[in-house]
């Protein structure tokens, strides 16, 4: 049996090039894609490679990154330009499979073993791909081509910016072995400091190191991470249009006041859910998990969440599960400062499930197509133009900027 022809694209500097596309005016220029400089909290997304050569990296707080590059521009995060440019890239890798997996909103393993006949080797593939990027969308890749995802994972971070490395199977121990095992995904700082004290530093010390040690010191993982290392990945690259690029859409505000009863938490979070089901609505999401977070005014806090019955991006239903989840978890022995909502364990609008036999269908398609005639009126006339009655209750609560502050997670590789 022939080996796979996995390739792992990698946006480069993702979030710093696509804002460098709205501002051009900063090219050459160090900039990071952060948090708030002036009220100096938030870390460094991203930062340009002009910023890297300065020592600015990924993580890094703000003000850390300013003392390394004083002259670095910081820009504010805008998640949904980013998700549309990673949309528009897996376009793209379309055009040759439909075994695309997202691996976060910059990143995508393609298995293209069945285009190979038509469109050429990996090599020629990746060729055609980074092209197409960067004649279309303006910013660039790096690509791995492997026989295994773990290996395209590595060559796209082999060389960058703008690389393509292979690493076939005759080949994998003269590039990856002497890599510090470090690099190897999966391999975290727990991880690598227990291998760091088995005197394994390479890839290829981790190799040939007995599996009896390895998992001795690190359970089951470290016969993963030995398979890992010996190019013993058979996963398979999963079909597109299933899986989110990302694993969940928040929000969550300090209220302008303490709330003290059921009713204004109601209206903080139906105002919260509104921003969380139109941001999801938005990226063509749905969320399987809602979770609450809430923290009282002594600042002691808590998060809960359910599995729902069915994907959603209906405001009402998401809405309706935090609330519930709040009484069933809160008792008022204090006032309550600030509240989130979380829809999390994201899919796609493609994604199919088992219909429930005691869901009426036809009220969710109702409510489906209300939501969306609602997002395409705030469009239009902005987030007030159109409020539920709730709202009108107490306008301070329902104030929250509820269209701007979300937050994004990446997508695990287990799991």
């Amino acid at each position: 049996m022939s080996d796979r022809t996995i390739l792992h694209s990698d946006c480069n500097s993702f979030y710093a090039s696509v804002e460098l596309l709205h501002h051009p005016e900063l090219r050459g220029k160090p900039i990071a894609v952060g948090g708030d400089s002036e009220k100096r909290h938030g870390i460094v997304l991203t930062a340009d490679y002009t910023a890297k050569k300065f020592g600015v990296k990924t993580g890094m707080a703000l003000w850390q990154a300013r003392q390394v590059c004083p002259e670095i521009t910081f820009l504010p995060p805008r998640m949904d330009h980013y998700l549309r440019f990673s949309r528009m890239a897996q376009e793209i890798y379309a055009d040759y499979t439909d075994l695309s997996e997202p691996f976060g909103c910059d990143e995508s393993w393609l298995d293209v073993t069945d285009s190979v006949s038509i469109k050429g080797d990996g090599l020629r593939i990746a060729a055609e791909i980074s092209n197409s990027v960067k004649s279309e969308l303006g910013i660039t890749v790096s690509i791995g081509v492997s026989f295994n995802k773990i290996f395209a994972k590595l060559g796209s971070d082999y060389k960058k910016p703008d690389a393509i490395t292979t690493i076939y199977r005759d080949e994998y121990k003269d590039k990856v072995w002497k890599l510090p095992v470090k690099d190897l995904l999966y391999v975290g700082r727990s991880a690598n400091a227990k291998l760091t004290k088995l005197g394994i530093g390479t890839i290829g010390e981790l190799a040939r190191t007995d599996t009896r040690i390895l998992e001795g010191h690190l359970g089951k993982m470290g016969l993963i991470l030995w398979s890992f290392a010996n190019g013993q990945d058979d996963s398979p690259v999963k079909v597109e249009n299933t899986h989110a690029p990302i694993k969940s859409i928040g929000n969550s505000t300090t209220t302008p006041k303490d709330l003290e009863n059921d009713e204004e938490v109601k209206i903080v979070l139906y105002t919260l859910a509104e921003s969380v089901a139109a941001r999801l609505r938005e990226n063509g999401f749905r969320c399987q998990v809602v979770e609450i977070s809430v923290r009282d005014n002594e600042l002691l806090s808590f998060t809960r969440q359910r599995k729902i019955r069915s994907a959603s991006n209906i405001t009402k239903e998401i809405a309706e599960e935090a609330f519930r989840l709040f009484k069933e978890n809160y008792n008022w022995r204090k006032p309550i400062r600030s509240i989130g909502i979380r829809g999390a364990d994201l899919v796609t609008d493609n994604f199919w499930e088992q219909l429930d036999l005691f869901q009426n269908i036809e009220v969710r398609e109702k409510q489906k197509k209300m939501d969306t005639a609602v997002d395409e009126v705030r469009r239009r006339f902005g987030f007030y133009s159109i409020q539920r009655g709730l709202m009108f209750q107490d306008r301070a609560l329902s104030a929250v900027n509820a269209k701007e502050d979300h937050k994004v997670h990446p997508l695990a590789y287990f799991g």
